[in-house]
């Protein structure tokens, strides 16, 4: 389906993309991954004929049709229904020409083209597109004019998908969606029958859709067999493989140099010496692969502990002027809870998310907060808020304001931004940079409270990993609204779910919420009336199920923490067997040698300790969820 030969690409003076071949098959689901910034939206605009390589090609069939969702939000006084129906150009031109066409022969010949591409049914298609989306009856028929531009963005991205092209190039298409759009397009995506190319740094999503896993990394592209956590396990047998080639080259280039060096100025060895020389000159370099570090989530720890209930509310209800979002709000959060809140965009979790941070003041009822509760709040619109002609350094200098410079820089550098990186303009960062500096910057005074309204958009998926472990190691509560079902799953103990004009406790996990969206089950809540009393045995099972779940929780969290650890272990080993390479075993450096050896040793014993208590609490999971 798609051919890249021999494919080049600059941006200024850097190298993005640098002789890269790969052929995807006809069909294939495929996530595009690597580093923020590494080219991944340039290599689209390439294969979408928008901006052209320095040299090689790209080659897709002729008559395939391409399907992209535009930069630009969708506008104007079309109804969202109207405008995914006219992705389909060819049923719309059929369409339009059926009303003005007099020849009987092109009349049936257009009534037979239509009725061969299901014409008819497809506003019903599109309705069901949008629906899984988010958008109801009432709003397909509502003008694009009316929403806002991420709202528009799901409307595009409809229409992609109905318009069902012969090769469909999605950009990180959950970060226009809450969780439950995000398990509707997963479900979608499963079984699309076309070549799809995603990218994406959400590894559920890689592992559920893709097939094949296209790495972009140090400007070179690699496909690999699987989901990701397939690419995963085999890219880091690659690199052990590679490291070992590499040292064993290496350890046959010195020898050979070696010989060089002693036999050059002999006369009866000269022709050996110089036949050895063009064996060094021939001998092609084997690199080992080396992963950029990733910058770590530092959070300041809380100012002080506080007793629980942080917040406890009491027949609450909050909303707007006159206008009541939510109501009957009996809730009541520890100083210690992971809860993650659910519920489909419009139903109010953002205005739920500012009653907890004390932004908007209750209508009725009771709220109480613990003396000296702070909270921390981050929300991907406040990139909206960040003075695009400042810097890191300026924005955190406004934090301690009075503070000497080394300070400042001290703390600009712990949140991520050290050197002349603090000086970095805000408009230069990055989406990704940007989040991690709103991050910095709502937990700087060591809250007890943080709310994350959608942290992951624009991280990729090893920040996304730091992200959890800085989560998982927070001492105080957060309330956590995210499509990234791992973050979920990993970080959260508790679910409520916002519905129905207010926010309940939901019985089950991530797992079983996904089944409900997708309409494969119902939850228990709405399987009985508010006036129902649960019979004495459901009720039992019911709270031995939740205590189940929530033994869970803490089990799966340690899990993510010990993975996180085996790689840092991984890591330690591969940097000292680099070193052992260098040192080699001269007299000069045999107590480094000796030294690293020993280290060496206790580093994979620490790794095998892991690995087996890893292996462990694997069992305790499926043991306790079976």
């Amino acid at each position: 389906m798609l051919h890249i030969n021999d494919l080049t690409y600059r941006l200024g003076e850097r190298m993005l993309i640098d002789r890269a071949t790969v052929a995807l098959p006809t069909g294939a689901r495929v996530g595009l991954v690597g580093r923020n910034g590494a080219g991944k939206t340039t290599l689209f605009r390439l294969i979408a004929n928008e901006i052209s390589p320095e040299s090689g090609s790209i080659s897709v069939p002729r008559q395939a049709r391409m399907g992209r969702v535009e930069q630009e939000a969708p506008g104007g006084a079309q109804t969202l229904v109207d405008f995914v129906l006219e992705a389909d150009k060819e049923r719309a031109a059929l369409l339009e020409e059926a009303e003005t066409a007099k020849d009987p022969m092109r009349i049936a010949e257009i009534q037979t083209r239509l009725v061969d591409i299901d014409a008819h049914a497809a506003p019903a298609r599109a309705a069901s597109i949008l629906n899984g989306l988010g958008f109801d009856e009432a709003a397909q028929n509502r003008a694009l004019s009316e929403f806002s531009g991420g709202w528009r963005m799901r409307v595009a991205l409809a229409a992609v998908l109905f318009s069902a092209p012969d090769l469909l190039l999605l950009d990180e298409p959950t970060n226009y969606l809450d969780l439950e759009g995000a398990l509707w397009l997963v479900d979608y995506l499963k079984t699309y029958p076309a070549t799809t190319i995603v990218i994406s740094h959400d590894r559920d999503l890689l592992d559920d859709v893709a097939d094949h896993i296209l790495h972009l990394e140090r400007a070179k592209l690699t496909l690999w067999t699987g989901g990701y956590t397939s690419f995963e396990r085999q890219r880091r047998e690659q690199q052990v493989l590679q490291g070992k080639a590499a040292k064993k080259q290496e350890e046959k280039r010195a020898h050979l140099q070696s010989f060089v060096d002693r036999f050059r100025a002999s006369a009866a060895k000269a022709t050996q010496a110089q036949s050895r020389l063009k064996m060094l000159a021939r001998m092609e370099p084997v690199s080992a692969i080396v992963d950029e570090n990733v910058m770590p989530f530092r959070w300041p720890a809380i100012r002080k502990a506080l007793s629980p209930p942080i917040i406890a509310m009491e027949r609450v209800s909050v909303g707007y002027g006159e206008r009541t979002v939510l109501s009957k709000l009996d809730l009541t959060l520890s100083n210690d809870d992971r809860i993650g809140l659910l519920g489909s965009n419009g139903n109010g979790k953002s205005t739920f998310a500012k009653l907890l941070g004390g932004r908007l003041a209750p209508m009725s009822g009771r709220i109480t907060r613990a003396t000296k509760l702070e909270v921390g709040f981050f929300a991907q619109h406040q990139v909206d808020d960040l003075e695009l002609n400042g810097t890191p350094y300026s924005h955190v200098a406004e934090k301690m304001r009075g503070s000497p410079e080394s300070k400042i820089r001290g703390r600009a550098a712990l949140i991520g931004f050290s050197g002349a990186r603090a000086e970095t303009k805000i408009s230069a960062l990055s989406g990704g940079e940007k989040a991690r500096l709103l991050m910095g910057l709502a937990t700087f005074d060591g809250p007890q409270l943080i709310i994350l309204d959608e942290p992951t958009n624009h991280l990729d998926i090893d920040s996304r990993a730091e992200l959890i472990e800085a989560i998982n190691e927070y001492e105080g509560a957060c309330i956590l609204v995210s499509h990234d079902r791992r973050l979920l799953e990993a970080c959260v103990d508790r679910l409520w779910l916002v519905a129905d004009g207010t926010v309940r406790t939901f019985d089950g996990d991530v797992a079983d919420y996904s089944r409900f969206v997708l309409g494969k089950t119902a939850p228990k809540e709405s399987r009985k009336k508010e006036d129902d009393s649960p019979k004495p045995a459901l009720a039992a099972e019911r709270q031995t199920n939740a205590r189940s779940r929530r033994d869970l929780g803490p089990l799966r969290k340690e899990i993510v923490a010990t993975e996180q650890k085996m790689h840092r272990f991984q890591d330690l080993l591969r940097r000292i067997d680099e070193a052992l390479a260098k040192s080699g075993d001269t007299a000069n450096n045999s107590a480094k040698v000796v030294d690293l050896a020993q280290k060496r040793g206790e580093v994979e014993r620490a790794l095998l300790a892991t690995e087996e208590a890893w292996l462990a609490l694997s069992s305790q999971v499926e043991a306790a969820a079976g």
